[in-house]
């Protein structure tokens, strides 16, 4: 499904030396990479607060400890995403509220999240899948009508652009009240093992923010609130200062990837490709597609024919075990839950060439012609 070795090779000698330079100075905690990556994030995402931090699940609790949420509040979250999202709101006691996706685009239903909204809802937090916003403008405008902290979770979606209807274009992260991310080593801005990052416009959530996710010390020794230790290490800062030079050409990669899939599949009746809505680019961390039928057998013909595939994700989390506690059952979102019996992703990744492509599509077109 990726080929990091391929890619670190591109830019091996950068890697080395960034890391040697860390192991020379001796400077593992906080060294100087961290603040000049915060300083390069902040650059191009064109935000004026990043605080970077340990992994990306992190990211998502110290955003939610920053709001001073008290437990039995209600935060939104789609169904139709990985764990993090709803792991973070039960683990610091607040309730999740599930809602639908758009089975076209795969991201939160901004009809659906106003409909969930109750006077115990304090904050959403919007999922970008696969490398698409999720349709912002109607959303903040629901929750500004409805005082909702909107969180971007955009660990998928990082150097996606979110495009307005007056055409103004704004990276995903910098919308919400709150941006969060991973730099997990398969996202399109990877590291060589965790981090993640929050970002925002607004200092007072800045300074919380910074504050929680150091043992909330406004100073050293001097605690104003209860927080956490989540750092940015600095070896992988320093790799992500070499990455970052290259996200927008990785992105690129990647939908020249998608375009040949797209040229392959388009006119295909068995599947629907991946949907381009007029408000967001496509970082295509993933390239799924939706199969109308017998999905799992594909996947096995795929592996025997050494095709490796992935259901992002095959059990929506309101049907979960974790989470029956809550009260959903199935049917509750038909949307998500055919989505988890539909959808299937091929490999994408910035370094699959023409030959690999080629082999891919000729097995899917012997698959559907059986």
């Amino acid at each position: 499904m990726v080929d990091l070795r391929t890619q670190y090779e591109k830019i091996k000698t950068q890697i080395d030396n960034a890391v040697l330079g860390v192991l020379q100075s001796s400077a593992f905690i906080n060294g100087p990479d961290v603040a000049k990556f915060t300083e390069e994030m902040k650059n191009y995402l064109k935000v004026k607060h990043v605080i970077p931090c340990g992994n990306g699940t992190d990211a998502i609790k110290i955003a939610l400890m920053s709001l001073g949420l008290k437990p039995g509040d209600e935060v939104i979250t789609p169904s139709f995403t990985y764990v993090a999202t709803a792991e973070s709101i039960c683990l610091l006691g607040y309730k999740p509220v599930f809602v639908e996706v758009d089975e076209h685009t795969f991201t939160l239903s901004s009809q659906a999240f106003e409909k969930a909204i109750t006077p115990k809802t304090k904050a959403l937090i919007a999922v970008h899948l696969y490398g698409l916003c999720a349709h912002l403008e109607p959303i903040m405008e629901i929750a500004k009508k409805n005082n909702i902290t909107v969180i971007e979770d955009t660990a998928q979606a990082l150097g996606t652009d979110y495009i307005f209807n007056n055409g103004r274009k704004q990276k995903a992260g910098t919308i919400g009240h709150i941006g969060t991310s991973s730099f997990f080593p398969s996202k399109n801005l990877g590291c060589y093992g965790d981090g993640g990052m929050i970002c925002t416009n607004d200092l007072t959530l800045a300074k919380r923010l910074k504050m929680t996710s150091n043992h909330g010390q406004s100073q050293k020794y001097v605690h104003d609130l209860i927080g956490v230790n989540s750092r940015l290490d600095t070896m992988q800062a320093a790799i992500l200062r070499i990455k970052l030079a290259h996200l927008d050409n990785y992105i690129s990669a990647r939908n020249k990837v998608a375009e040949y899939y797209d040229t392959a599949f388009k006119n295909n009746d068995a599947l629907i490709i991946p949907f381009r809505p007029a408000y967001s680019s496509h970082g295509f961390h993933q390239y799924t597609l939706t199969v109308k039928s017998r999905r799992d057998e594909l996947v096995k013909y795929l592996s025997d024919k050494k095709i490796p595939t992935v259901v992002y994700y095959p059990i929506p989390l309101h049907l979960q075990k974790a989470y029956q506690q809550y009260g959903y059952k199935k049917g509750d979102f038909p949307a998500t839950e055919k989505l988890c019996d539909t959808i299937l992703s091929l490999p994408m990744h910035t370094e699959l060439d023409e030959e690999q492509l080629k082999y891919i599509v000729e097995v899917v077109a012997q698959y559907l012609r059986l």
